[in-house]
């Protein structure tokens, strides 16, 4: 295999030759050739072959058992007679490879079959890297996880225009299977690779040096013969990368990647970041060494409780995606409301590249929001000056309100006062199409309320986005008697346009989200309240698994915001909660309302709360007065019809409030640790703290 490459006499070469697009790139589909299902094989006048992946029956490239077989077949045939070269592409427009296929994850539990599978897995790679001929993996769009894999057993690497490359497996409880962790720092500087293991982001070509040119789809045919030719040169890993893979280097870093890493992802919770870490400071060295010991490490791994939950995980959110996927044609958005919220929701909507109008009366609302927009835009377009240019251009502001009359969907996202919301309603709706959608981005009200006397409640639904817009994936989408299919879907296909994950949930106080989240966060408060410290209540729920405790939380979302959503839940529902002690009431009065004040439960300081530093251990039974009552309420929203079944109410708890991932959702963590276990458990807690342990009904019914 080839190492690090350099780019600028590749791209030279490029850009002489100026080919037009040949018969053996992309998209292809003429006849094909041979006897396999996945790959069609050409050769082109150069004599260089083309292997172009096109899996049946999928709309993306992922790798399986049946996929390598039949490559492991073809690169047989390839030894018996080598072309001059031999080119790797994909066939379907959506990307290179996206990885594994994960179905063939769930469920496994034998290690010995799995380390079997995966040594077969690795001898097709390793003869791929041993072909005598040039060999080059050609990619567009997605290159991930064991497609990343694959292109690096290549010889040469030439991307198209912005393609993108990563190894999301951590994300999954893993590392790399497929050699990855050998090829990949023995290719760019090893913490470079390292980070990109450990981390799964995903990078742009032109950002890394794994890739030997970066051109357009019009020269990949140059850039392919310029290869083949000897014209593309690559370097070798220089001093300094081959420094850092010396064993005493490697202990040294490997020090600070733990460290970096148990801030985001416990040991105890998350091992594979750190058995990732174990392979390369004990057999960086050695790539034989390395690659059977990533076997070994790999099928422990998946067959362990965190990857197998990590993949439920993934499932439950591609069940989400599904629920989003119709096609939103409309551009248009109104957005009501330029405070936080409404002006995050118009910004993150412009930014997806619709039409957003941004309505508020008060002026400097709205030059608030436009900033914020802008520096959010700052952060995640970076790279992109022009998206940052035209998602400005695309938020509009509107301080007369006259964007509705245009809009194919109105949004209103003014402070929760149902006077309010339905005097916005009584303005905005008789300006509004006749086939435009209104909904309200409100996080407690019923909708039979805000909508007793809109002329067209058949078109009004909830679509409750969560704080920070920009970062919290799950959206609920909230239904009530009178609204039209039609009109959920469509919303549900609006939020997938803006790449969000839609929940459907009927409407009822709290919905799910907020009535799940409300009891954890009351009964912190009440541990608050007798005396606990907020740290040793916060690290009860980190420990646990939880992304932060329930205090530092309530500053995030608001103690305002919180104190109003419990207050509304604990009038409506006909069950015991507790209620909030004075002293939150006083800090609400006072204008102490957490991080966007600056003080709440905490003191914040350049975005961060202010923490002692002291040993605060909680006692023993805090995490499940924390966390059973938050079950106990996802039972009661099963139970009652407020969300379908357990995947949506698990992926919707996972994707809006971080519920320990790692656990596979709320209900699956309860049928986990037993049904009759939590169960049990609350009775206790019942006939120790009070009748608002009590469990549900629901429980009864859960098998």
């Amino acid at each position: 295999m080839t190492s690090t490459p350099v780019r600028k006499p590749a791209l030279a070469v490029l850009g002489k030759r100026n080919l037009e697009l040949g018969p053996f790139t992309r998209g292809d589909a003429q006849q094909e050739s041979g006897p396999w299902a996945h790959w069609r094989v050409r050769t082109d006048e150069d004599g260089i072959v083309w292997l172009l992946f096109d899996k049946k029956d999928a709309s993306a490239n992922t790798l399986s058992e049946p996929v390598l077989a039949e490559l492991n077949d073809i690169i047989e045939r390839l030894e018996r007679d080598a072309p001059r070269g031999v080119v790797i592409r994909s066939a379907k427009a959506s990307g290179f490879i996206a990885g594994a296929d994960i179905a063939q994850f769930r469920g496994v539990t034998d290690v010995a079959e799995l380390e079997t599978q995966l040594s077969r897995g690795h001898a097709v790679l390793d003869r791929l890297d041993r072909l005598p001929t040039v060999t080059i993996a050609v990619i567009h769009g997605y290159c991930l996880g064991g497609g990343l894999e694959l292109a690096l057993a290549c010889d040469y690497r030439i991307a198209v225009d912005d393609a993108s490359f990563g190894f999301p497996e951590v994300l999954l409880g893993l590392h790399p299977g497929l050699g990855g962790t050998v090829r990949l720092p023995r290719l760019i500087n090893p913490v470079a690779a390292m980070t990109m293991m450990l981390t799964g982001r995903t990078e742009r070509a032109r950002r890394l040096r794994l890739v030997d040119a970066v051109t357009q789809e019009r020269h990949v045919r140059g850039a392919v013969r310029a290869a083949v030719d000897g014209e593309l040169h690559g370097s070798k890993q220089d001093f300094v990368g081959t420094l850092l893979n010396t064993k005493p280097a490697r202990q040294l870093l490997a020090r600070r990647m733990a460290s970096e890493a148990a801030r985001r992802a416990p040991r105890a919770h998350y091992p594979a970041p750190y058995a990732l870490i174990d392979l390369w400071v004990e057999h960086g060295g050695d790539a034989d060494a390395m690659q059977q010991a990533e076997i070994a490490s790999f099928a422990k791994l998946l067959v362990g409780d965190t990857a197998q939950n990590l993949v439920r995980v993934f499932f439950l959110r591609e069940n989400l995606k599904k629920l989003a996927g119709g096609d939103w044609q409309a551009r248009r958005v109104h957005v009501v409301g330029a405070g936080i919220m409404g002006g995050d929701i118009a910004a993150w909507c412009a930014w997806q590249g619709l039409l957003v109008t941004l309505a508020d009366t008060n002026r400097n609302a709205i030059g608030g929001a436009i900033k914020r927009a802008a520096e959010l835009y700052g952060k995640i377009g970076r790279d992109n000056r022009r998206r940052v240019r035209d998602a400005l251009d695309r938020l509009i502001p509107d301080l007369k309100g006259d964007g509705a009359a245009n809009a194919d969907l109105v949004i209103e996202a003014v402070p929760e006062n149902l006077d309010l919301k339905r005097k916005i309603f009584a303005a905005v709706e008789p300006r509004m199409k006749p086939g435009a959608i209104l909904a309200s981005n409100t996080s407690s009200i019923p909708l039979e309320a805000l909508r007793e006397k809109l002329a067209r409640p058949q078109r009004f639904l909830g679509i409750h986005f969560f704080n920070p817009v920009s970062r919290m994936q799950l959206v609920e989408v909230v239904g009530h008697d009178q609204v039209a299919p039609e009109v959920l879907a469509e919303a549900c296909a609006f939020l997938g346009r803006i790449d969000r994950l839609p929940a459907p949930v009927k409407s009822a106080p709290g919905f799910l989200v907020n009535r799940a989240l409300t009891p954890y966060l009351l009964e912190a408060l009440v541990m608050l309240d007798a005396g606990m410290k907020k740290e040793a209540i916060d690290k009860a729920a980190k420990d646990f698994g939880m992304p932060m405790g329930p205090i530092e939380l309530a500053d995030e979302v608001g103690l305002d915001v919180c104190l109003h959503v419990a207050e509304t839940l604990r009038g409506s529902l006909h069950r015991e909660m507790p209620e909030a002690p004075q002293w939150l009431r006083d800090k609400v009065a006072k204008g102490e309302l957490g991080k966007k004040s600056g003080k709440g439960l905490y003191d914040w300081k350049d975005g961060r709360a202010v923490k002692s530093h002291e040993d605060a251990a909680p006692p023993a039974d805090t995490a499940d007065r924390l966390i059973l009552p938050m079950l106990d309420a996802c039972v009661t929203c099963l139970r009652e019809r407020v969300v379908a079944d357990e995947a949506v109410l698990d992926g919707a708890m996972i994707f809006a409030t971080g519920f320990a991932p790692f656990r596979g959702g709320p209900l699956h963590y309860a049928r986990t640790r037993g049904i009759a276990d939590v169960r049990a458990a609350l009775e206790r807690l019942a006939a120790q703290y009070g009748p608002r342990f009590t469990p549900d009904p629901g429980w009864d019914s859960l098998s």
